[in-house]
């Protein structure tokens, strides 16, 4: 299958993209690499640098599926430039969605967030219930599937709505709960946690891989939004899993963060799909990685730093 995947250079692309090569299929990559570019060369693999905003450049011909993974990722990021983060997440994606359209492309997988949801008191937070999302990112993900949903007379619409990833990736990334806290504890021995009863659900970056390949090997799965998050733990949980296998001590102070949510997956794992992988794999990933000298800190693990550095804010 000729496959197309926007922003495959980043944190889940450069795990997804070789795990789709491997299975045989032809990939084309469309990145603007501001974080840099870390795919195998391949013959199957055509890496393309362009702006996922300059629509008329990227090419669809022959394409049965888009995973479209582009975007803004998360809160902080967002605030820094809102303009952008409406222009990359919403309109620029719906400029793909039309283009797809008109070229037959047959099946369109959305990137979405479990943050959509806003906060919610429910303990199963499943895709019935109402997005209240309570910010900006948050937002531009919500519209966004609205937008792509439009469109699934013409095609199958899949929006995966994941939890917190973790675990290695070639383009890693220290600013995500479960990865900054390990690193943490490795880094300094001591890991910071802000509140700490904040419950967030989790994915590990292999296991949200699969969910992306399970939606191609079943394209006829009905079109809608499902749920990716398998383990609802609370951010303490995280740091006490940590201290299992680092020796480090915890600070605990107080947050303003009133974000926690839990996600309630059985959607999914009623199409087929099962975790393999849990929180605790990736713990134990990065911490040897870490001690083998392989995991290196680089700015452009931190996404918010990394866009300051680029001039990307707005302010």
């Amino acid at each position: 299958m000729k496959i197309l995947v926007t922003g495959g250079s980043g944190y889940k692309g450069s795990v997804l993209i070789p795990a789709l090569l491997n299975d045989g299929h032809e990939i084309v990559n469309v990145d603007n690499q501001w974080f840099g570019h870390y795919l195998p060369e391949d013959p199957k693999l055509a890496n393309l640098k362009i702006d996922i905003r300059d629509t008329e450049k990227i090419p669809l011909d022959d394409i049965e599926s888009i995973i479209h993974l582009a975007n803004i990722a998360n809160d902080p990021a967002v605030e820094l430039n809102p303009t952008l983060s409406w222009e990359v997440n919403v309109l620029a994606g719906q400029q793909l969605m039309d283009k797809a359209k008109r070229k037959g492309v047959k099946q369109f997988v959305f990137a979405s967030s479990g943050s959509v949801y806003g906060i919610k008191n429910e303990p199963n937070v499943t895709e019935d219930l109402p997005l209240l999302p309570i910010s900006v990112y948050n937002k531009t993900k919500m519209v966004a599937e609205r937008v792509f949903l439009s469109y699934k007379h013409n095609m199958q619409v899949h929006c995966i709505r994941p939890a917190t990833v973790c675990g290695l990736s070639p383009r890693m990334r220290l600013d995500v709960s479960v990865n900054m806290l390990t690193f943490q504890a490795l880094k300094n021995g001591v890991i910071n946690v802000f509140g700490g009863k904040q419950i967030r659900p989790n994915i590990h970056i292999q296991d949200m891989v699969r969910v992306y390949k399970h939606f191609l090997n079943n394209p006829k799965i009905d079109s809608g939004s499902y749920n990716a998050g398998f383990e609802n733990i609370s951010i303490l949980d995280i740091a006490e899993l940590v201290k299992k296998y680092v020796d480090c001590e915890i600070n605990i102070t107080e947050s303003n963060d009133p974000r926690s949510y839990r996600q309630d997956s059985n959607k999914l794992l009623e199409t087929g799909f099962s975790q393999k992988y849990k929180v605790e794999d990736a713990i134990k990933e990065i911490i040897e990685e870490f001690n083998k000298g392989q995991l290196i800190e680089k700015e452009n693990f931190y996404t918010v730093k990394w866009m300051k550095n680029l001039g990307l804010n707005s302010f």
